[in-house]
């Protein structure tokens, strides 16, 4: 049985200790992370620290909505690269493909079950949502574009790009032979079947990378449009929300990258120019973020009103001056290591890898500052300033949902593989 799993490319059906090792601490950070949910759903929202705006001085939106943000942004850039690499015929970055491909998959489930944990009463919230939503609000649109339609093309995405793959493995005796009969679904590896394959394929990306675009967009106007929250009204809202959600999602997808390297020893499919090309394309986001940034400061100190300019001067040395120097300070240190990379003639992976973890800290902090500031600051009611510190409830349950997608991950890389072969590469470019 060993003998035929190893038949299988990328170490799939291959069980080893090190693979047991993280499957087991994941499962046991997943199991603190359900405990602490079940004591929020059994004992009320009270155990977190969200609080009520203004009569309780605290917010009611916290870790769990910056999470959320995260989470879709983290998606976003997944398989929009993914996309661009099948209509550009990015040739350098096809090992990357289905990685970014799984990861958006991933991110989008756990993106959904951070809206079910800060709702509150998760069944109640799905039975009222097509009973009292609005189709003009943009958070019915988070709903259907964001989580329910973004979910259902990925997905599609993943099943198509996969099935020859699947029908590859299916041909290989073994315990996992009926899942990839399953998957591949009578697929035939003919050069009719093939040129349909990649027709069909190119289409959908097609269509989604505008469907992307607007359902990233969608989750900005959540805050850009609400008037009487100053640190959110903002014309660029979308667009920042959509370009540092690519920042966030290409870092994390050179660092998912860089493991699956280390992991499988992939050293010449995942060489240093697929991370180069990466790289090179996590700076110039970066770049455009900081742009961002610069307009929306300048707007706010020079022309903002009179709640917008108190939000700003408590992100620049108010209660939260810290994390928005830090996050700012780590997303310039990303950026000279990038460009430091692009100068030089030698390339470190170490230093491309680095950035990717610093942007994603930088990303989580932004989102922070995006959420919270403007509920304890931001108010134009007569109220005073409040307060938001999350308990260990929120904590736990944020770390139970990364402890699901590394779960998620680990299995998905046991069960199928998690590049495409080197066959279907050479047979589905053009």
């Amino acid at each position: 049985m060993a003998q035929r799993a190893e038949r299988l490319p990328y170490g799939v059906g291959r069980v080893t200790a090190r693979w047991l090792l993280v499957v087991a601490l994941a499962t046991a950070v997943l199991g603190f992370g359900v405990y602490a949910y079940f004591r929020q759903f059994t004992e009320g929202e009270v155990v977190t620290g969200l609080r009520d705006i203004g009569t309780m001085g605290g917010a009611t939106w916290g870790l769990y909505v910056v999470f959320v943000v995260y989470f879709v942004g983290v998606s976003f850039a997944g398989i929009i690269l993914a996309a661009l690499i099948r209509l550009l015929n990015l040739r350098h970055l096809k090992p990357v493909a289905r990685i970014a491909e799984v990861s958006t998959v991933i991110a989008l489930i756990l993106a959904a079950l951070s809206i079910l944990a800060d709702v509150g009463n998760p069944v109640r919230a799905i039975v009222n949502l097509p009973r009292y939503a609005r189709p003009g609000s943009p958070f019915f649109g988070t709903f259907t574009l964001v989580i329910s339609g973004y979910l259902f093309s990925s997905l599609v995405y993943l099943y198509l790009d996969s099935r020859r793959d699947a029908a590859v493995c299916a041909r290989v005796p073994g315990p996992l032979q009926a899942l990839h009969r399953v998957w591949a679904a009578g697929y035939r590896d003919t050069p009719a079947a093939r040129e349909r394959h990649y027709r069909v394929s190119f289409w959908l990306a097609v269509a989604i990378v505008p469907l992307l675009v607007t359902a990233h967009s969608t989750l900005g106007f959540v805050f850009g449009l609400q008037v009487a929250r100053p640190g959110w009204r903002s014309a660029v809202q979308a667009p920042a929300f959509v370009i540092l959600a690519g920042v966030s999602g290409l870092g994390l997808l050179i660092l998912l990258a860089a493991i699956v390297r280390r992991v499988l020893g992939e050293r010449e499919r995942l060489g240093p120019e697929v991370f180069r090309w990466m790289n090179n394309f996590l700076m110039v986001l970066i770049i455009a973020y900081l742009y961002l940034v610069i307009v929306e400061v300048l707007s706010n100190v020079y022309q903002g009103a009179e709640g917008e300019v108190r939000v700003a001067r408590e992100l620049f040395y108010g209660h939260h001056a810290w994390l928005y120097w830090s996050s700012l300070g780590l997303l310039l240190l990303s950026f000279f290591l990038l460009a430091w990379q692009f100068f030089v003639p030698r390339y470190a992976l170490v230093a491309g890898v680095s950035s990717g973890v610093l942007v994603n800290l930088a990303a989580i902090g932004k989102r922070y500052l995006i959420v919270v500031p403007s509920q304890v600051h931001g108010t134009l009611l007569p109220y005073g300033h409040g307060s938001y510190s999350p308990t260990w409830v929120e904590y736990g349950v944020i770390l139970g949902l990364f402890a699901l997608g590394t779960l998620l991950f680990a299995v998905f890389m046991k069960v199928f593989p998690i590049m495409e072969t080197p066959a279907a590469e050479e047979e589905g470019g053009r």
